[in-house]
């Protein structure tokens, strides 16, 4: 069921539903990190895939368990497939070496247990599982090459070996190599495009919010100004003639009449005063919409209680700023969080941005960087870009408000 979004207190609050595909609610309770990275080890351990490779390892051990080959040599090379199985399957994505180290561990031992199993069993399907990760890691350019050299390599073993027809046994397994790598990547890619739509989701949520306010301070402005135009200048007029009655022929009447009509007229200039004193788009919501669909890094907001933004292209820049700082804090920083604070000072708004990712600098501004430094130039605005305190990128920006 959709939820709605609430903005910190003093904002305003819009109907809008929650980010398609994401489970966690725009504003998660905060949790530590030793908390997250547990929660996360243990999603990536459970997940199916992982389940089924470690079903298929012990089907692989049962069957070499009791062969020829020195029981030892077999159930040392079993545990260290599996250990380098689990750590390049539950390690983070920031992690890539470890996860390459990994693949490569798996592949030394599964071919190890080719070399040493007595005969051409169920060793070679820990290579299909192999392909299969990586094909969940890197594209099929690369994955189908390195599925290549594995087979190769089994099939030389087994003709030195002396087996009957290795050509046939090496094809076999290598069409279920081949099936792996397609449904893994098939797989990948679709998770590729989930995410993807979830982001541009996000960015229509966000532009709505502020769309959505930006039209209600315009409907809101349309009817003060219909208000002080119509309304007030009637009940000015009406006032006056119940003065001019009431100086000819005074009477109680005419005076409550009067009476009535200057406060009327008080309370339409209050009202008036009311709806032109906008508090400004909902920045707020915006940002955290945005933020919604990135699992990492999580979004800490700050807003000082007197900033306000009425111009939809300054709200317009702090937001895409926003994005491509988060965007590059996932992809390239690989941080946990994401600190934004707001400020107001003067007539300058502050955008201070800063991530516990690790920069590394300086910085080659891409496209990215380069159109988050135009779109504040075009305001008049100025941008600094460094290392935080934490180690990771920080961003300074003023604009004119």
């Amino acid at each position: 069921m959709p939820r709605g979004l609430r903005s910190g207190a003093g904002s305003h609050r819009f109907d809008l539903p929650e980010v398609t595909f994401v489970r966690p609610p725009i504003a998660p309770p905060s949790r530590t990190p030793q908390h997250g990275d547990m929660r996360e080890f243990l999603t990536r351990l459970l997940h199916p895939l992982n389940l089924a490779g470690f079903v298929t390892w012990l089907a692989v051990a049962m069957s070499l368990h009791g062969g020829d080959d020195p029981a030892w040599r077999n159930d040392l090379l079993l545990a260290a497939w599996l250990g380098a199985f689990l750590s390049c399957n539950c390690a983070a994505d920031r992690h890539a070496a470890l996860r390459a180290g990994s693949l490569l561990v798996e592949a030394a031992t599964a071919l190890a247990l080719v070399a040493f199993a007595g005969n051409p069993g169920t060793a070679p399907v820990l290579l299909v599982v192999l392909v299969a990760q990586l094909a969940m890691t890197w594209s099929l350019r690369v994955v189908l090459p390195i599925a290549l050299v594995l087979n190769i390599a089994v099939y030389v073993l087994w003709d030195r070996d002396g087996y009957p027809n290795p050509l046939a046994l090496v094809l076999s397994y290598g069409g279920f190599q081949l099936f792996a790598a397609l449904t893994s990547h098939y797989a990948r890619s679709a998770e590729d495009a989930r995410d993807r739509l979830v982001r541009v989701n996000a960015d229509l949520l966000a532009t709505r919010a502020l769309l959505d306010d930006a039209v209600r301070d315009r409907e809101r402005l349309r009817v003060a100004r219909e208000l002080h135009d119509v309304a007030g200048h009637t009940l000015t007029a009406l006032r006056l003639n119940l003065r001019a009655l009431l100086a000819e022929a005074p009477s109680p009447q005419l005076a409550l009449a009067e009476q009535l009509s200057a406060d009327l007229l008080g309370e339409i200039r209050n009202v008036v005063h009311a709806l032109r004193d906008a508090r400004g788009l909902d920045i707020d919501t915006a940002l955290r919409a945005l933020a919604a669909p990135f699992p990492r890094p999580a979004l800490r907001l700050q807003i000082d209680g007197n900033v306000a933004i009425a111009d939809p292209a300054l709200a317009d820049t702090v937001l895409r700023t926003v994005q491509e700082a988060l965007t590059n804090a996932a992809r390239h920083g690989q941080a946990d969080q994401l600190d934004v604070y707001l400020a107001r000072d003067g007539g300058r708004l502050h955008l201070r941005i800063e991530d516990d990712g690790h920069a590394r600098l300086p910085l080659r501004e891409g496209h990215g960087l380069t159109g988050m430094r135009e779109r504040i130039d075009a305001l008049g605005g100025e941008l600094h870009i460094g290392r935080g305190t934490s180690g990771g990128v920080r961003i300074d920006a003023a604009l004119p408000a």
